[in-house]
């Protein structure tokens, strides 16, 4: 209620009051008053209707009485109407929102591709065309909510499930589901004047059988890929052996070869000096043989006690000539 409106009513009140006195107590003057100052509430309730203030965030429709809804709406601020003729209805044009859920008892019922019960829970933003409002209200009214977005809303939803399976609206495709949902909504809306912001599907509930055999599903995709990681890690450590053991392998190789060629050229080396023979018997031996045979143009005894034990005070070797 105005402050203009409550003054009027006030005074209409207060006219009446005093007109009744003056009545019953047969006081002309006082009678007169009354009527005078309901005159003048009357007069304060009419002007008060040709006061207007359009609240921040909406934009005022009129309806005049000959000339049916003006084009133009009325925007935020301070105007002035003809009373009587002229009515103002207030439109919201900020974004609002409302929601379609279970907990409200107005969730969204569909059947999958494959004919299985969906229930949805979604949010819907949307918006009034700030410069068609005029036209809204014309075309549907003050209830376009509940006359065309929301039912709207519901067959749009009902119509995009119809076209996945069950498994894929909570899967890969719920994103999918969102957009082609929100594009449908948006064309069918804004012929409206209504321009649809955003649509949020918060719950997409499928049948429990359905989403028990998803999770076994899944259960055993993730176990193929536990074993097949298991069997690639059983193949890396067996090429890892093969390569250990060609390694092993080459290496002995190597070595039989190293080997062979260090026995090749001994046995040139003792063919061209024969006398290496001797020389390693002789190694061998000793220290346990004290005399040593060896070859010569001449025989010779090679006595190793003797050398040991003169070997401090000469450094001469004693060769004792053979008979």
């Amino acid at each position: 209620m105005t402050p203009v409106l409550f003054l009027a009513l006030a005074l209409l009140a207060g006219g009446i009051a005093l007109a009744v006195q003056g009545v019953q107590s047969e006081r002309g003057p006082l009678r007169s008053l009354g009527v005078v100052v309901t005159l003048l509430g009357l007069v304060t309730a009419g002007l008060s209707q040709a006061f207007v203030v359009v609240p921040a965030g909406n934009v005022g429709v009129v309806f005049n009485v000959f000339g049916g809804v003006q084009d133009d709406e009325l925007n935020e601020g301070f105007h002035i109407v003809l009373p009587v003729l002229q009515q103002v209805t207030l439109y919201d044009v900020r974004q609002q929102e409302f929601t379609l859920a279970q907990s409200t008892g107005d969730q969204v019922t569909a059947r999958s591709s494959e004919g299985l019960e969906i229930n949805v829970d979604a949010t819907i933003i949307y918006q009034v065309a700030p410069t068609e409002a005029a036209r809204l209200h014309q075309d549907i009214g003050p209830s376009y909510e509940a006359v065309r977005v929301r039912p709207e809303v519901r067959s749009q939803i009902r119509d995009a499930i119809g076209e996945y399976a069950a498994a894929e609206l909570i899967s890969t495709l719920r994103t999918e589901l969102q957009q082609n949902v929100e594009a449908s909504l948006r064309e069918a809306l804004d012929g409206d004047n209504v321009r649809i912001r955003s649509v949020l599907l918060r719950d997409i509930r499928i049948p429990t059988t359905i989403t028990t055999a998803i999770e076994e599903k899944q259960a055993a995709e993730q176990q193929v890929e536990v074993e097949e990681n298991r069997r690639r890690q059983a193949e890396i450590a067996a090429q890892r052996r093969v390569i250990e053991a060609e390694g092993e392998r080459d290496a002995a190789i190597a070595r039989a070869e190293g080997e062979s060629e260090a026995l090749r050229l001994r046995g040139e080396a003792i063919r061209d000096n024969p006398e290496i023979i001797d020389l390693e018997v002789a190694q061998r031996l000793a220290p346990g043989i004290d005399t040593i045979l060896l070859p010569s143009d001449n025989n010779f005894l090679l006595d190793l006690r003797s050398l040991g034990q003169r070997s401090s005070t000469s450094p001469t070797d004693s060769v004792l000539p053979l008979p």
